[in-house]
């Protein structure tokens, strides 16, 4: 049944409620477990369908979990970017053209972080 007008969540809210019930936890979540902790019931396929965007927006990490996935907050600030910046990479015949401009664009200090990322030196990027 809809929602009246008035009852609508804002854009976005739905997602903050879920990422909350993340990051309230250590534990991975399924999304019938999510579901469960929500303040309002939602079917299981919206809280699956907003799971899987904070997943690809890389704000959750995900885990199989039998047929399924168990999802975390992802707390690393770090590896949200990471998550960010591979999906911005594009397809696979773009990837090369946009790492070139990328690597193009950077300082000469980011240059060194990133040769001694790729070297495998030890004292990566901290330096």
């Amino acid at each position: 049944m809809p929602r009246p007008a008035g009852d609508r969540r804002a854009k976005g809210d739905l997602e903050a409620e879920v990422l909350a019930v993340l990051e309230q936890t250590a534990e991975p979540l399924t999304p019938r477990e999510v579901g469960e902790r929500l303040a309002r019931p939602l079917a299981y396929t919206t809280v699956m369908t907003v799971l899987a965007r904070l997943h690809e927006k890389g704000l959750a990490e995900r885990e199989r979990a039998g047929r399924g996935y168990a999802y975390s907050f992802l707390r690393d600030e770090a590896g949200r970017r990471a998550v960010q910046m591979r999906r911005l990479l594009g397809e696979e015949d773009q990837r090369a053209d946009v790492l070139a401009r990328f690597v193009g664009e950077l300082s000469p200090e980011d240059e060194d972080v990133l040769l001694r990322l790729l070297g495998g030196d030890p004292r990566g990027p901290s330096a």
